[in-house]
């Protein structure tokens, strides 16, 4: 019996030995770094990670906002990173679409019960399960719709517009049956913007404006390019790709400063009125990532330290390993914020 455990020990030390080629190192160092002191010294060290330039904005509860940056607004300009700069926000614009959902749904305007199918008959022959898929289980993710994005068309045609983009999702198989499982999906959300416009009859972004940024004052939140300075958008980059994805429309742009103050609105409740939070806390998070290429963002409340903490990093690649290091060094600067509270 000792032989045969000392054989089993060495196969695992052996078998974990050759793991290890499969590790990205670039992680493990990002992980087993001493943790810097202050948030600017771990902004700049996340700048050594392959990171062009890097956003940070801090907001906790009696103490004033406070804005970390690093690297480049604009590479090839030269110019330092802004703390007002506008980015693309990419998927945390769905926890803009979740409240205006919520809202219409107080409003009895919509009815979350209702199905795919009520919206959009002419789908029922191209949406596996159309008549079963109700809105709630599209803002949940629980839908089965396929996620548009997974489609290797998506990215080697990139879509021009709403029909070309769903087109991507439709005459596939179901991911799995309506209520039965959890499945990341765009589609469910592009679908929800276009009910929202259906239903308010004029744009998703101006429904949201109306609803959401002006009565929180956020001025700096807008729907697309067409509406900013371009050179207040900061230039977005892909690992061994020269052009700057800043010119690719991609939906919402907002400043970090924005988007804190709108994460902490949505967990405290000033975003919603009366019943709506009530409606709102079965359906959706609190919190959010976003993923374009060229953007990466994260932006998160904390409960423990009354604290917000939104970073923007303009640098992305699609083999994870980017993605997984904005993590980590998003929760190496929770941690130093935690350990300086502590203090």
């Amino acid at each position: 019996m000792k032989r045969i455990k000392d054989i089993l020990r060495i196969l695992f030390i052996m078998v974990s030995i050759a793991s290890l080629a499969f590790v990205p190192w670039i992680l493990v160092k990002a992980w087993i770094l001493p943790l810097p002191e202050t948030v600017p010294e771990q902004v700049q060290e996340t700048l050594g990670h392959g990171f062009e330039g890097i956003i940070v904005y801090v907001d906790q509860a009696g103490k004033g906002p406070q804005f970390y940056t690093g690297g480049w607004h604009d590479k090839k300009k030269k110019i330092p990173a802004k703390p007002q700069a506008l980015f693309k926000i990419a998927s945390i614009s769905k926890l803009y679409v979740a409240v205006a959902i919520t809202k219409l749904a107080k409003s009895k305007r919509l009815s979350l019960d209702h199905t795919l199918a009520y919206y959009f008959p002419e789908l029922v022959e191209k949406i596996e399960n159309a008549e079963k898929i109700t809105l709630r289980l599209m803002v949940q993710h629980k839908s089965g719709i396929p996620n548009y994005t997974d489609n290797p068309g998506f990215w080697e045609k990139p879509p021009k517009n709403f029909d070309e983009t769903l087109g991507y999702a439709l005459n596939l198989p179901a991911n799995f049956e309506p209520g039965e499982a959890y499945g990341y999906s765009n589609t469910n959300y592009l679908l929800l913007s276009r009910i929202i416009e259906k239903i308010v009859g004029y744009s998703r972004h101006q429904f949201v404006k109306e609803e959401i940024l002006i009565p929180l004052g956020l001025k700096n939140t807008f729907g697309s390019l067409s509406e900013v300075p371009m050179d207040e958008v900061m230039s977005g980059y892909y690992v061994g790709v020269e052009e700057d994805f800043k010119y690719q429309e991609k939906g919402m742009l907002a400043t970090a400063e924005d988007v804190g103050k709108f994460i902490r609105a949505l967990n405290d409740g000033s975003a919603f009125k009366e019943g709506e939070q009530e409606i709102y806390a079965t359906i959706y998070e609190y919190e959010h990532g976003g993923l374009v290429p060229g953007y990466q963002s994260l932006a998160k409340y904390h409960k423990d330290l009354d604290l917000v903490v939104v970073q923007f990093l303009n640098t992305t690649n699609f083999d994870d390993y980017l993605w997984n290091l904005s993590q980590i060094t998003y929760n190496r600067i929770v941690k130093i914020l935690r350990i300086q509270n502590k203090k």
